[in-house]
């Protein structure tokens, strides 16, 4: 049979397939900060990491008015001020005063798609059997799927708690419970408390960046400084408990409804997912909020943030704690009481108008947007970070040690691989395999762990997954429409391409990165031998990235989802020592060579 390869015909038996390995170089880029206003996710705390050191991260942040010139209570401020001349008190004084105020920020999840195998009800961290719905995690002897279906806790015998088991209870208040969630990105032990402090912050947070003619947003760095630029009054200090379960709130008794006590039962307008929630100092919303109302100060956005600057949050220094958090979701609550007439239905007739206090909430954000928005508002991530030790130094630095490859995210370290050589030398390479004729079936790198580094340094929390691109335009080496997927998870993509953290045990061996499109465009289709650039990711599906200044002082583009995780790792580089040369990192060709 004849076979058609390119603009030719062969005959006969054209094929012989092989493997064949090729070397590689690397050199480092050492950040020394990176830009981190606009971000998904913010670090907060300290992460000790055993290899590269600590990172202690704090945040700073602005507030955001829901919309501009807010009223409290139901009476505009020019309303209020009026003097009564119908003697029907509709412009009273409301007196709005603060009754309490709260910090909440939810903690990350567990991605939808990996909480519950067999939807059940219950995380798959939880459940007896995760791909079985008939399992009985709580022993009531109910399945978690009937208990799903009946609106009873799968994690709890005695939902209600009055001594009669679910299966037996039939007055059981269906979906009267906290749920339990999977929580994801806290880098400690969510066992042991940490002690949080919030402060206001008296630095003001630009929106455009005035050497830039205002045309171009503002940015700032993780290596700036702000401790100082923080107000008198600390609006909360003090320890906080991670919690798994939701935040719950009850409802108020109807006093006309006998048979039913509503306040058993949860208020699900009010309940809130896992997450952080602190008491702040009334006081101070009360002088900068309610008492605002109707001013200059809340005619604008601008105004107000020029006004009221945010708050800034930090972990103290002796907790071992680090969290992801997305701002966008976190949520300031101001619960406040004001005087209202109550006329009795008689407008007409003041004799029996009554005045009463009722409750409302005030809701402020820090920034907004998110997700397939873009972000509104300015909060910055800051870090201190510990110098590495000499070896890990001498190593980035010297780009003729070719023995390991560091990587770390945050303000971190990112590597460059050249693939077949430099210069003259990797274009004969080049052109050897072109007149070679091989048709390449696959390429791909192998990335070794260097568990021996992890190991004696102790526990360390592993990549999931690298992130290859192009290191000319930082386009990624996976191409969306040649690839495979089984969610839209950061390790359910792009299967294909792979480089996902491959484990024995809990412990991490190698990623394995396919770049067989990459090495085809250099071969086939002429394309430039651009070095690729190798970081750690949150998730490789998010491509976009910031500026970042290097140890030189260069401006380097980062990957902005290197720049929100804290983890890093150690990888076999193209030299290492003897005894651990192959694992060492090279380039492996897989083709079918035609006999032409």
């Amino acid at each position: 049979d004849d076979f058609i390869i390119g603009d030719g015909v062969i005959s006969g038996e054209p094929f012989s397939t092989s493997k064949q390995e090729f070397p590689v170089t690397i050199k480092h880029i050492d950040v020394s900060s990176v830009q981190t206003n606009k971000l998904p996710l913010y670090q907060l705390g300290n992460y000790n990491d055993p290899i590269y050191g600590k990172t202690s991260a704090r945040v700073i942040t602005q507030f955001r008015l829901p919309s501009n010139n807010p009223t409290f209570g139901l009476l505009r401020q020019e309303l209020e001020e009026l003097e009564d001349q119908g003697g029907v008190q509709d412009t009273i004084n409301e007196q709005e005063t603060v009754t309490g105020a709260y910090l909440y920020i939810p903690y990350q999840q567990v991605p939808a798609t990996n909480r519950d195998s067999d939807s059940d009800g219950v995380p798959d961290i939880y459940d007896e059997d995760p791909d079985s719905n008939q399992s009985d995690s709580d022993g009531d002897g109910l399945t978690d799927n009937e208990e799903r279906l009946l609106g009873t806790n799968p994690l709890d015998p005695d939902t209600d708690g009055d001594g009669v088991l679910d299966d037996e209870d039939e007055e059981t208040a269906p979906n009267n419970y906290p749920l339990t969630f999977d929580l994801d990105s806290i880098y400690g032990n969510a066992e042991v408390p940490f002690r949080l402090k919030v402060e206001s912050s008296t630095y003001f947070l630009r929106d455009l960046d005035p050497n830039e003619n205002f045309e171009q947003t503002q940015r700032y760095y993780s290596n700036q400084d702000y401790s100082d630029f923080v107000g008198s009054t600390v609006l909360f200090e003090g320890e906080v408990e991670i919690d798994n379960k939701q935040i719950i709130f009850y409802q108020e008794d109807n006093p006309d409804t006998e048979d039913v006590d509503e306040s058993t039962l949860l208020d699900t307008e009010k309940t809130l997912n896992p997450g952080i929630r602190v008491p702040l100092d009334t006081d101070f919303f009360q002088e900068n909020i309610l008492d605002k109302e109707g001013s200059v100060e809340f005619i604008s956005q601008a105004n107000f943030q020029s006004f009221l600057r945010g708050l800034q949050l930090s972990i103290d220094s002796s907790d071992d704690m680090m969290l992801l958090l997305d701002l966008t979701d976190a949520i300031v609550f101001i619960e406040y009481d004001y005087l209202r007439n109550n006329n009795n239905d008689t407008l007409e007739d003041t004799s029996d108008d009554e005045l009463e206090r009722e409750e409302q909430t005030f809701r402020l954000n820090l920034i907004t947007g998110g997700g397939f928005a873009p972000i509104v508002g300015n909060a910055i991530n800051t870090w201190e970070t510990e110098a590495y030790n000499s070896i890990i130094q001498d190593r980035i630095d010297n780009e003729n040690d070719q023995s390991r490859m560091y990587l770390k995210g945050g303000s971190g370290v990112l590597a460059e691989i050249n693939l077949f050589g430099e210069g003259e030398a990797g274009q004969a390479v080049i052109e050897e395999i072109r007149a070679n004729n091989w048709i390449i079936n696959e390429a791909n790198l192998t990335f070794y762990v260097d568990r021996e580094e992890l190991e004696v340094a102790g526990s360390v929390y592993e990549p999931t997954r690298l992130y290859l691109h192009n290191g000319d335009n930082m386009r990624p080496l996976y191409k969306p429409g040649t690839e495979s997927s089984v969610a839209e998870t950061p390790l359910g993509f792009y299967l294909n391409y792979d480089a996902r953290l491959q484990k024995e045990g809990d412990k991490g061996v190698k990623y394995t990165a396919r770049i067989t499109e990459w090495v085809n465009d250099i071969i086939v289709r002429d394309s430039v031998n651009a070095p690729i650039r190798v970081a750690v990711s949150a998730n490789i599906g998010v491509t976009n990235y910031l500026e970042a200044i290097d140890q030189n002082t260069e401006m380097v583009n980062h990957p902005l989802m290197t720049s929100i995780t804290p983890v890093g790792t150690v990888i076999y580089g193209p030299l290492p020592e003897q005894e651990q040369f192959d694992k060492r990192l090279k380039l492996d060709i897989f083709y079918t060579e035609t006999d032409r």
